[in-house]
């Protein structure tokens, strides 16, 4: 029986003219399928909307969830979308926030698809495998990385055809404003008319989340079973929405990847970053209407380098504003508001391998000895003692393997376990812990375990990804492991299926993680003395 909001268009004999020449092969080229056809159209809150049909698939692409964030919309709440006659063809991506360039390694670039960027970027793209079915499908929400300042969910490892198509769900990504657009702080700078400028990124997600509970039964999802999922910067959105009450009932379950979110900004310091981006457009607070009228290539210029680091310099993330963000997320306890969420955590074995400049190349032991004192600021004597304790749990680990795995357990890795330990202590659902051991054969090797590297296995996108995990074989099994084990606990708050050894609730005892490699296994506390070692030196701050 089809459902009352869904209905089937005639296939590839409805293609209009509209649709035919140049247009189209740009469409599948940029889809990057040339037998995808037109297929079922969706009745949804603000008009009827056909997707492109491939395998079995049907993809919903650029679907728009709220207005236009341009003209007076900037530095605003996002507002409800314009409802449209007639129907709207949901085949190409929406544009991407405004942004600078990220500077990605050239592996994770080649999945880039470098979309228009603009300020109508309150988008979503949809994949499912039985729109209008009247199926409840497990309904899973991707956040994209690239902190809270670059990046869109229309990278090639993101499609979600696959996962889909393997595992009877519904899969959506979403994206929202970014860097200045969604993050910069003006409730305390611009009067009455700001009052509500604040984590408007985060609002955007949770719109996208209201969508989803209003439409996406239509797509055959289940809007009382919705699993967010992120990575790097989506992580750390997820982390941050099960601490904001808006966002509340509108997810069921939380998937972190290589990511925390342990404390937001605080107004103090986001009013500072405000004050001087206003500075260097010569904007003063009392005219900031003149900032919603500045060209795009304007503001970025102003905002300088687009990376995650250059934003994080001028705190353009979430906020604790006290009202959309009452507390820090994940500090000094987990949220209470969101205790109910089981969460699924984990990160990768050398994370710091993804960034441009990165030591690949061996090193001797006096350059591993300055370098680990510079990244853990230890005096010789904790440097020496970090670095045996590092060698003792690794019997012939090579000087720059030890660096980058520590490197990455001082940054990464740390919130990660932290965030996990405060879910555990409060007892009121499950925390699996994951890591991620796999190393890619691209580059010569050199590139081990980089951080985003777990995400082709996610999504079942290994052979779109080959730029990320090369072409070897054993990642077809990996990849079946661990996108089962999302599904699973999409499905049900718990990753266990039958082609994982048995994976325990991780809790602060115990700490039972599940090591993902070729030989998936579970430790309890693996490499604990580094770990203990590491935190004596560097307390959470």
């Amino acid at each position: 029986m089809m459902h009352r909001r869904a209905f089937i268009g005639s296939g590839a004999m409805a293609i209009s003219s509209a649709l035919a020449g140049t247009r189209w092969s740009r469409i599948l080229a940029a889809v990057g399928n040339a037998k995808a056809a037109p297929g079922p159209t969706v009745e949804t809150t603000a008009g009827n909307v056909r997707a492109l049909v491939d395998g079995g698939i049907a993809a919903f692409r650029g679907i728009p969830y709220g207005a236009s964030t341009a003209g007076a919309g900037r530095f605003m709440p996002p507002a409800n979308v314009q409802p449209w006659t007639g129907v709207r063809d949901a085949f190409e991506l929406g544009p991407r926030s405004p942004q600078s360039p990220a500077g990605l390694i050239p592996e994770f670039a080649a999945m880039d698809r470098t979309e228009p960027m603009g300020e109508d970027c309150l988008c979503l793209n949809i994949w499912t495998p039985g729109p209008g079915s009247g199926r409840k499908r497990p309904t899973m929400v991707w956040l994209h990385g690239g902190g809270y300042s670059t990046g869109s969910a229309g990278f090639i490892c993101y499609d979600g055809a696959n996962l889909a198509r393997k595992h009877d769900v519904v899969v959506v990504g979403v994206n929202h404003r970014l860097n200045m657009f969604g993050y910069l702080y003006l409730a305390e700078l611009g009067g009455e008319k700001y009052a509500q400028s604040s984590n408007l990124g985060m609002l955007d997600i949770i719109a996208a989340l209201e969508w989803v509970r209003d439409n996406v039964a239509a797509f055959g999802g289940d809007p009382g079973n919705v699993t967010l999922f992120g990575q790097s910067g989506g992580g750390g959105k997820v982390s941050t929405l099960m601490a904001m009450p808006s966002a509340q009932g509108l997810f069921h379950r939380a998937i972190v990847e290589s990511a925390s979110a342990l404390k937001g900004v605080s107004r103090n310091d986001a009013t500072d970053s405000a004050e001087k981006l206003l500075a260097k457009l010569g904007i003063k607070s009392g005219d900031l209407d003149r900032a919603q009228r500045l060209p795009i290539d304007q503001l970025l210029a102003a905002m300088g380098e687009g990376g995650p680091a250059g934003n994080q310099a001028l705190r353009l993330a979430p906020v604790v504003d006290g009202r959309t963000l009452p507390k820090d997320p994940f500090d000094p306890v987990a949220p209470e508001i969101s205790s109910n969420i089981p969460l699924l955590i984990g990160s990768v074995e050398t994370e710091v391998t993804f960034f441009p400049g990165q030591q690949l190349d061996p090193i001797d032991d006096a350059t591993l000895h300055r370098k680990v004192k510079e990244t853990v600021h230890a005096d010789d004597a904790q440097a020496d003692r970090l670095i045996a304790v590092y060698r003792k749990g690794r019997p012939g680990i090579t000087d720059t393997d030890l660096y980058l795995i520590l490197a990455s357990d001082a940054s990464f890795r740390r919130g990660v376990l932290t965030e996990a330990e405060r879910k555990a202590a409060a007892a009121k659902a499950a925390v699996y812990m994951y890591y991620f051991t796999w190393r890619t054969p691209v580059r010569g090797g050199k590139l081990r375990s980089f951080h985003t590297l777990e995400i082709p296995f996610v999504f079942e996108n290994v052979d779109l990804a080959k730029s990320m995990t090369g072409s070897g074989t054993d990642r077809y099994a990996l990849s079946d492991k661990i996108s089962s084990a999302w599904v699973a606990f999409a499905r049900s708050g718990n990753p266990n299926h039958k082609g994982l050894p048995r994976w325990p609730a991780f809790n602060n005892t115990q700490r039972a993680t599940m090591i993902l490699n070729n030989e998936c296994k579970v430790a309890n506390d693996p490499n604990g003395e580094e770990r203990k070692t590491l935190y004596s030196l560097q307390p959470v701050s």
